[in-house]
This record gives structure tokens, sequence and C-alpha cells, in this order.
């Protein structure tokens, strides 16, 4: 099994809470690449997430540790001292991508308005537009109803505003969303990767 770690994620790095209050309403680049298959789309970025520049990157959080379980990476990611070289690649060669909603990072989701998802949705757009990915996968129902103006969607497969593209909504991995396991989101996330052509480990757990 590829370990994929370097002396970047053996580095930890710590913040105090002012220090992270510095990094309210910077952003962090997409995580993706013209062989993008499975796009997640987050709601917008966390304050560690930016100020380490990973997606994901607070360790409360649970979407590495679900794709882990899901069998979609080989080994479990680290992200929250930022990426590795190595993880960069092997996510983007696995065909898959990170983006938001919303780019400003936030101390939580709660300080958003339904403008800026819904300006968000339109970035979006532009974003599956260039990459076509086979699916994208909106992580949170409540951000989903409101950035794509459907108050009756349910989690699942949605109708498609994307020629060629899936559109599903799962899970977010918050570790506020206490209705939803790890093992919940392993296979909400592993149904997406599926759809999307990605090969999960079939003794996955």
């Amino acid at each position: 099994m590829t370990s994929g770690r370097g002396p970047a994620a053996e580095s930890k790095v710590r913040f105090t809470r002012d220090e992270l209050k510095r990094f309210s309403g910077r952003t962090l680049p997409d995580l993706i690449s013209g062989r993008v298959r499975l796009l997640f789309v987050g709601i917008n970025p966390g304050l560690r997430t930016v100020a380490v520049q990973a997606h994901f990157a607070p360790r409360g959080n649970r979407f590495w540790p679900a794709l882990f379980r899901a069998g979609i990476t080989d080994h479990l990611i680290d992200a929250s001292s930022g990426f590795t070289p190595a993880d960069r690649k092997y996510l983007l060669n696995r065909g898959i991508g990170i983006t938001n909603l919303v780019d400003r990072a936030t101390a939580g989701a709660d300080e958003l308005t339904v403008r800026e998802l819904v300006e968000g949705r339109r970035k979006l757009d532009a974003t599956v537009e260039r990459y076509s990915p086979r699916v994208v996968a909106v992580l949170g129902i409540i951000a989903f109803r409101d950035a794509f103006g459907d108050r009756r969607a349910r989690p699942g497969k949605q109708p498609t505003p994307y020629p060629g593209t899936e559109l599903w909504v799962v899970p977010n991995p918050s570790g506020r969303n206490a209705h939803a396991s790890v093992a919940d989101l392993a296979a909400a996330y592993g149904e997406v990767a599926r759809a999307a052509g990605i090969p999960t480990r079939s003794d996955a757990r």
C-alpha cells in the first residue's frame, strides 16, 4: 500500500485561535485537473483549510477517513498540515477533484449568505463546463437547496443541468454533521465514485 507520506505530513502545523482568525476571507485553489472524473463540491473552506492550503484539513473532518474506508484511496490522507506532493499527484491521477461553492474562508458555513451560494452555483457551472467531470457530488443538502434553488431536493442523484455529467448530493463530512457516521459517508462517497468510473477496493470496510 502506498503511504504517500513525507516530511511535510510528519511536521504538524499548529495555530492559535487568533492566528486562524487572520485567514478569514482568504481562499485556496481548487484541486482539479483535466483528468477529473469525480468532482467533490464543498460549501466553503474553513480557516485551517486555507491556512495550510489543503482541502478538509481539520482533524475532526471525516472526508479523508471516509474516502479511505470507501476504498477510494489506498491510504489515509492526512491533510492537517497540507498535502504532500505525492498525495496531490495521487488524487489527481485517480480522477478526484475538489472545489467549493463559495471561495472565501469562514469559521463556519453558517456565516455564508444565500446570495453567495447562488453565485457559487454559477462558478460551479463554469468549472463543470471547463472540465466535464463524470460526476459532481455536492457535500451537503442544505447548501445544495440554496445554491440550486430546489427546496424539495433530497440526498442522492439529482436531475442534472450538466450534459454528460451526473449531479449528486452526498452528506457533508464536517464533524458538526452528527447525523452521518464515517460509515454513512463512506457508503455515499463510494457510490458516487463508482458512478464516476473510479474503482474502489472490494475489501473496503
